[in-house]
């Protein structure tokens, strides 16, 4: 019997579910406080220079754009126009001439080949029906040499941990959100130089991955 790949599993589509776009006031109000300050500190530690043009792949309700530098180009792409639309009104409020968002599929992004410095994405890569999909088109649109940079859950490397989260999945599926998604699967074969995979604490769920795009394409890298 041939394994099932993740991009032949069939899996919920939460974008373009109204249940999704109703998660938008839970979302607001419950998500920050678990995942806000863990991804402010990842992208403030990747020092982001001035100038730099930066995606953000699944910005949500944009959750994380206060923490990006001002002197930077920011943008943002989502499925969930409700999302999108709290992420504007948090924009207008701010006067942020930096950042654009714009609805956007994770799976085809639009942009040409090579267009931006860092690469960014957050608990989102567990909510798209192809992965590895995914992933091919972050390298696609990150310039040689530029970042990438991804914080979610990604499948325990450890047997017993991988079952416990594992048992859960029949759950989370109904809220579009998969337990299967292995991170070496979903880099591999990809011109992407893993740099560093950490958990912000040991009993941290989530992992922060860093990584350098096309190395082979910049001399000296």
């Amino acid at each position: 019997m041939q394994p099932v790949s993740l991009e032949d599993k069939k899996v919920p589509q939460p974008h373009s579910s109204p249940f999704y776009n109703h998660l938008v006031p839970a979302y607001q109000a419950l998500w920050p406080a678990v995942a806000k300050r863990r991804i402010s500190a990842a992208i403030k530690s990747m020092n982001i220079p001035a100038g730099a043009r930066v995606l953000e792949v699944g910005v949500g309700t944009g959750m994380s754009l206060e923490s990006y530098p001002t002197n930077i180009s920011l943008t943002g792409v989502d499925l969930s126009e409700a999302m999108l639309a709290e992420a504007e009104q948090l924009i207008a409020q701010r006067n942020w001439n930096h950042i654009e968002v714009m609805p956007m599929n994770a799976e085809k992004l639009t942009f040409p080949d090579s267009s931006f410095d860092l690469v960014t994405s957050f608990h989102t890569i567990s909510v798209v029906s192809k992965p590895q999909q995914m992933m091919s088109e972050i390298v696609r649109v990150c310039k040689p040499g530029g970042r990438v940079m991804m914080i979610n859950h990604f499948r325990s490397d450890n047997p017993l941990i991988a079952r416990v989260v594992d048992s859960a999945g029949n759950i989370t599926k109904r809220l579009g959100w998969r337990t299967d998604v292995e991170l070496d699967d979903v880099v591999r074969e990809l011109p992407l130089r893993l740099d560093s995979r950490t958990k912000p604490n040991p009993l941290s769920l989530f992992t922060v991955m860093q990584a350098t795009c096309k190395p082979e394409q910049v001399g000296g890298l």
